[in-house]
């Protein structure tokens, strides 16, 4: 089955979530990524990006070129705004690593954040119908992670169970809006 890598524009097989890690080393052996390879990526204007970057939102290129962390924390901006606005985003972004444009103050990588979550989305289906079991599946997720400071797995926890939930939200509105516009369209069958 299908799944859209949350916050690109590239579709795997679901069960490649799972190994989601491998397949974005594969993307970065040749070295950093390029503004235009990271909006192909991402479907972002250009523009967009270099506006995070001047925001504030991650740290600047170096020689015009996004390492995978940055990367990973353009995908985690890019498949919240959606559903929430880019100050909630940044929020949550800055609860667990400070200040967004400096990685020396992150309690976890922004590509450990994005894999672990892009495992979890994966899943998400089965998180709706079992919500309780959410608490469960993330401390599965964040077992082999290390707090740098006490407290850290939990507000790691706690965003993570934010972000799932605002883009279950976002998937489930996608879905309401096709069913929508299907019944449109049948609707306007009938009466043909």
């Amino acid at each position: 089955m299908e799944f859209l890598i949350p916050g690109t524009v590239h579709a795997i097989d679901r069960a490649e979530a799972e190994r989601i890690s491998n397949i974005f080393q594969s993307v970065f052996l040749t070295g950093d990524l390029a503004l235009r390879q990271v909006a192909d990526l991402t479907g972002l204007e250009p523009y967009a990006i270099q506006n995070w970057v001047k925001r504030g939102f991650l740290s600047p290129p170096q020689h015009k070129r996004y390492n995978m962390n940055q990367v990973c924390r353009i995908l985690n901006i890019n498949m919240l705004r959606s559903v929430l606005p880019m100050e909630t985003i940044c929020s949550l972004l800055g609860y667990i690593n400070g200040h967004l444009d400096d990685t020396s103050d992150d309690v976890i990588r922004d590509t450990d954040l994005y894999f672990i979550f892009v495992r979890l989305a994966a899943n998400v289906g089965k998180v709706v119908q079992h919500p309780d079991e959410l608490e469960v599946w993330l401390t599965g997720a964040l077992a082999d992670y290390e707090e740098p400071i006490p407290g850290a797995k939990e507000r790691v926890k706690q965003v993570l169970k934010i972000m799932l939930t605002a883009w279950a939200a976002a998937q489930l509105q996608r879905h309401a809006e096709n069913m929508a516009q299907q019944l449109s369209m049948k609707k306007e069958n009938d009466y043909e």
